[in-house]
Formats: C-alpha cells, sequence, structure tokens
C-alpha cells in the first residue's frame, strides 16, 4: 500500500469525508470500502483488481479468511453474537 494512499485514506477517516463516499461491502470482511477517495487510485481501493491472476487472489483471499477463523476461534467463547456475526466469512465469491 503506497504511503500516500494511506495518508489519504486516514485524511479522509479523521476528517469525516469517508461518511460522504458511495461504498461497497468487502465481500468476505463484510466491511465497507469507498468506492473511490481523492488521492487513491480506485484499484486500491478493490484489491482483486491489483492481482493479474484473479483466481490466485481468490485463493489467497479464502486462505486469509480461513486463517482469521481459526485463529480467532479461541476467542469466540468470550465474546457476544455481535462481534462474531462481524467474523469473515466466505459470503460469495470474491468479486
Amino acid at each position: 500500500m503506497p504511503i500516500k494512499a494511506t495518508r489519504a485514506l486516514l485524511d479522509a477517516a479523521l476528517s469525516g469525508l469517508l461518511l460522504s463516499q458511495p461504498m461497497r461491502t468487502d465481500p468476505l470482511f463484510g466491511f465497507e470500502v469507498p468506492l473511490a477517495l481523492p488521492g487513491v487510485e480506485p484499484a486500491i481501493l478493490n484489491p482483486r483488481e491489483t492481482w493479474p491472476d484473479k483466481a490466485a487472489y481468490d485463493a489467497q483471499a479464502r486462505a486469509l479468511v480461513d486463517m482469521f477463523r481459526a485463529n480467532f476461534a479461541k476467542f469466540e467463547s468470550h465474546v457476544d453474537r455481535d462481534v462474531l456475526a462481524a467474523a469473515p466469512v466466505l459470503r460469495q465469491a470474491a468479486e
């Protein structure tokens, strides 16, 4: 992630600019991602588009979800339903 893009994203979050941006829901992690943001290359906001091999991205993204879920399993008994519901799942195939 280029530092300029990181700064632009942080500035947008801190200034409230993100609140007025159109968003998409990440298909695996379920969080909201801006569709566009001044100072940020649009492809960065959809990481799958930065990979030349989309199938390889999909496989790596699924592996990341699996690793997160396996690690989080040890904490599941200590959190409420809202936290459990926010955990990543394979909601659908990557876009």
